[in-house]
């Protein structure tokens, strides 16, 4: 979530000062009151490794400064004006910066790689820092660069924390990572991102300390039956002015080098390394598109024919190309999923081109494989970091045996696909990831000891497998958000956030998404249930497969966490929504272990049920939205009779719907859309999580049509991050001459808008904009009319 700007009433002299030991927060003289109580420490996102409480706070003010000492690095100074901007934006207030000595109230930055840094290991060290806040100042000390910006980080995360928006508690910090690769892998190949969200996504990152961004520059569609290799989607995502690869670049969307450039200025204000993937010499349709000749069995083939010396040539060449690009001190090169049986000439080429991109001074990753290829990693190039990404194919314990360092991606913790029906087609689990994992988690045997030498780290992956699907970058971002936090503050300092995942959340929403994502919707807000009846509901069933699948999981309103069944077919979920209702329609998102047959069941006592709709033949997993005549209900049942698949029954949700909402499912219209994904029915399909969005206009408007003349007496608008300011509810009776019933006015924030009407005889509703609150359009994910 985007915290708000809140201005501040008046002048108070406050400095907030970068340095040394302990964070002691404190105005002068407008201090804000002591209590007798021992500060806790900030909640801030990764949480702190070590605090030592004061007692009261510091306030800030127009008049603070952030001071950096005589002849400190032009990088340092820097860092100084960016917190001070990135202050201003979230809060509001308007920080200075200077050189010298910093004067009572400033915060005071500067870096003493003596200072004391608790128990960071050694190899760590450069992104450790302290933050010392007394009564007179705050300093925030780092060991060098990177550890102050991540403790600027935290002293901007504890500002926004802060109820007041400009003070901080007396105390000291002291923090350190846990791991040396925190990251993410994104893969851009198969689905195109643009440059404002891969910018926004570095920055993102820095928010929560996390360091690495891996691109997946290219790939291609998975082969399939039938598949047509001449037709099949690939994509390398580069484009060189170079002549010579004139053509390799996609054309559905690429970066360029001044693309390239602007990621690499955001990653460096930001504490982010980027580590572009070029993956050969599978995985490589576009390269084969490019060069036929090159292609394992011609062009109609995702493999590099290894045979041929031309083939190594020619990656090379693309190395040698790019590496001149990316500023970081790593290329992944990918090699994952080859065909076995031309192993010899893989190793070779492993051997090959390896030494090959360090000599372009690049230091090499690459995805294990070498259990799956050769039965081991016996003969290869060791100077290599591995991330295993799949026990069979290199499992942690093999690589490092073998002498690697490695990099936890294991796919089936780690993998997220899209709205595929494998792996976490809805987004990582957060409270699972909260609650159990850590970098050194994997699974079967392979968990290592925390902190082994050899494990450098995480790295949680999307991968876009489903290229013929119609969703956008935003949407994958939604199932990103949902467990990036939990993730970042694992990686970061492992269990210290505590044991409440609902306190974390609370944190993570309000330390927000950081400076400079506006682009990136705000997904975390409090889900919006809409008409669903079952959200929160008590929620029971026959059986569960582990006590993480546990019932409630499918009324939580969350999109990853999920129910499962023991594996047998009369199992059964059901839901009580409290009261007897009037229900007319159910929604239940199915996993891969969907029901082949089941019936939907209702009950006013949870003793005697009727069956509402009997569903047979279902052949996969997918969402099934039932309607039925209207029906009494206080509880719901799925009642299943057979299994699709030889596991139990899996649902990551169920919904129910009431017949109150006369503009459920209702014909809608709008002035404009932003997306073919933010259709006006969407507002209005009973899906909180769906939504209308206009285009980035004033006066937009949304209007549904309640089918005939009806009798209501309130509205109800659930807005997204890119809320209304200022709307007009209106009615008419032929959709053509408006009454205003509502005048809304001086909306500060999205949330739920409740409008109570004198009861009035109308056919269309309509919400009319007339100044959005955000530089985006505007966007509903619900609009009821009762």
């Amino acid at each position: 979530m985007k915290p708000t700007a809140i201005p501040l009433a008046g002048r108070m002299i406050g400095v907030l000062l970068i340095t040394a030991p302990a964070l002691l927060l404190r105005s002068t003289p407008h201090a804000v009151a002591d209590t007798a109580s021992v500060n806790a420490a900030p909640a801030v996102l990764p949480a702190i490794q070590q605090w030592t409480g004061g007692i009261g706070r510091i306030a800030l003010s127009q008049a603070s400064r952030i001071v950096t000492p005589t002849g400190s690095t032009t990088q340092l100074q820097q860092l100084a004006t960016k917190v001070a901007a990135e202050t201003a934006e979230l809060t509001g207030l308007r920080l200075t910066t200077a050189t010298g000595t910093a004067a009572a109230g400033d915060i005071r930055l500067k870096i003493d790689p003596s200072a004391d840094y608790g128990s960071v290991l050694p190899k760590l060290k450069d992104e450790a820092y302290r933050i010392d806040a007394t009564t007179n100042q705050v300093t925030v000390t780092a060991a060098g660069q990177k550890g102050a910006i991540n403790g600027t980080t935290t002293l901007l995360q504890t500002i926004v924390g802060s109820a007041d928006k400009h003070s901080l508690p007396v105390g000291t910090a002291v923090d350190y990572p846990n791991y040396e690769i925190r990251g993410f892998s994104l893969d851009v190949a198969r689905r195109y991102f643009t440059p404002e969200f891969i910018r926004s996504y570095i920055r993102w990152m820095g928010y929560q300390k996390l360091n690495a961004l891996q691109i997946h520059l290219n790939d291609n569609e998975i082969a399939r039956e039938g598949l047509d290799w001449s037709t099949a989607q690939s994509a390398f995502r580069l484009a060189s002015t170079n002549p010579a690869f004139a053509g390799l670049a996609a054309t559905d969307g690429v970066y360029t080098k001044a693309d390239w450039d602007s990621f690499e200025d955001t990653a460096a204000a930001a504490g982010v390394t980027l580590i572009p993937e070029i993956d050969a010499p599978g995985h490589a349709r576009a390269f084969t598109k490019f060069k036929p000749e090159l292609g394992l069995g011609g062009y109609l083939s995702d493999h590099l024919d290894l045979s041929k010396p031309a083939t190594t040539d020619f990656m090379k060449s693309v190395y040698s190309e790019f590496a001149p690009w990316f500023r970081g001190p790593v290329i992944h090169i990918g090699a994952d999923e080859y065909d076995k049986a031309h192993v010899g000439q893989y190793q070779t080429y492993i051997n090959t081109i390896a030494p090959y991109v360090r000599s372009l001074g690049k230091k090499v990753n690459i995805w294990g494989s070498f259990t799956a290829m050769s039965g081991g990693g016996a003969g290869y190039d060791t100077n290599m970091t591995v991330n295993s990404w799949n026990n069979g194919w290199y499992g942690p314990k093999n690589a490092i045996t073998d002498g690697y360092d490695v990099i936890n991606s294991n796919d089936a913790l780690l993998y997220v696909m899209p709205f595929a029906n494998y792996y976490h087609p809805r987004g990582l689990d957060g409270q699972y990831i909260f609650n159990t994992w850590e970098p050194n988690v994997f699974p079967d045997d392979q968990t290592l000891a925390k902190q082994d030498p050899h494990l450098l780290g995480a790295m949680p992956a999307v991968w876009n497998d489903l290229v013929h699907a119609d969703y956008t970058e935003f949407q994958v971002h939604s199932l990103i958000e949902q467990s990036l936090g939990a993730l970042a503050q694992k990686m970061w300092s492992g269990g210290k956030a505590g044991t409440d995942y609902t306190v974390f959340m609370n944190t993570v929403r309000t330390a927000g998404q950081g400076p400079g994502t506006s682009y990136l919707p705000d997904t975390l807000a409090p889900y919006a249930p809409a008409s669903d009846l079952a959200f929160n509901g008590v929620t029971t069933a026959s059986s569960i497969e582990v006590p993480t699948l546990k019932a409630t999981n499918a009324t939580d309103g969350l999109p990853a966490t999920r129910w499962s069944s023991a594996y047998s077919n009369s199992e059964w979920l059901q839901v009580d929504l409290g009261l007897v209702r009037r229900i007319t329609s159910a929604t239940l998102a199915w996993e891969a272990a969907f029901a082949k047959d089941y019936d939907l069941q209702v009950s006013t006592d949870g003793t005697t049920w009727t069956t509402v709709s009997q569903q047979r033949g279902h052949t996969a997993a997918g969402t099934d939205k039932i309607t039925f005549p209207a029906a009494d209900a206080r509880y719901v049942k799925m009642q299943g009779i057979t299994r699709g698949t030889g596991y139990g029954y899996s649902l990551y949700s169920l919904e129910v719907s009431d017949t109150s909402d006369l503009a459920a499912g209702r014909t809608a219209t709008a002035s404009s859309i932003e997306t073919s994904n933010s259709l006006p029915d969407k507002a209005f399909d009973n899906n909180g999580t769906t939504r209308w969005a206009s285009n980035a206009t004033n006066n937009e408007w949304l209007q549904v049509d309640l089918g005939s003349a009806q009798t209501i007496s309130s509205a109800t608008l659930v807005w997204e991050a890119a809320f209304a300011k200022d709307y007009d509810l209106q009615v008419s009776t032929d959709g053509t001459t408006w009454t205003t019933v509502s005048q809304q006015r001086g909306h500060t924030a999205a949330g739920t808008d409740t409008i109570t009407l004198a009861p009035r005889t109308t056919r269309y509703v309509k919400m009319q904009g007339i100044t959005r609150g955000t530089g985006y359009g505007y966007s509903i994910y619900s609009f009821r009319v009762n």
